[in-house]
C-alpha cells in the first residue's frame, strides 16, 4: 500500500495483464513509484502515453523498445528515460523483468 515503509516480495500480488506480462506494483508514494513487470517472450507492451516521467531498467531479458518512434534493442543493466506524454511500447524479445520508476506514482495501477 501507499507509503508503506517495507515492502516485502512475497507479500506482493502479481496481477496478470494477459499477452504473458505480469506486474507487481512495489513500493510508493505520492511522489514516486516502483513497478516490476515480468514478460514471457514475444509478449507486447502496446504503444502508449501517459502523464509520469517512467525510467525503465532492464533487469533482465531482451526487449525492442519503441520511444517516440526511434526503436532500439535493449538488456539487461540497460535503463530507458520516457518523460510525460512520450508515446512508447516494446517487444520482449527474450523473457525477462522490467523495473519501471514513475514520477508521480500511477493512481491507475493502485485501489488505495
Amino acid at each position: 500500500m501507499k507509503n508503506d515503509r517495507w515492502v516485502y516480495y512475497e507479500n506482493i500480488r502479481a496481477q496478470d495483464m494477459g499477452g504473458g506480462v505480469v506486474r507487481r506494483v512495489l513500493a510508493y508514494s505520492d511522489d514516486v513509484m516502483v513497478v516490476e513487470n515480468t514478460f514471457s517472450k514475444d509478449a507486447v507492451g502496446a504503444l502508449h502515453h501517459h502523464p509520469h516521467t517512467q525510467i525503465t531498467y532492464v533487469k533482465s531479458g531482451r526487449f525492442l523498445f519503441n520511444i517516440d518512434g526511434e526503436k532500439h534493442e535493449v538488456k539487461e543493466g540497460d535503463t530507458l528515460l520516457k518523460t510525460d506524454g512520450v508515446e512508447h511500447g516494446c517487444v520482449c524479445l527474450e523473457a525477462g523483468v522490467l523495473l519501471d520508476i514513475f514520477s508521480p506514482y500511477r493512481e491507475d495501477f493502485v485501489n488505495d
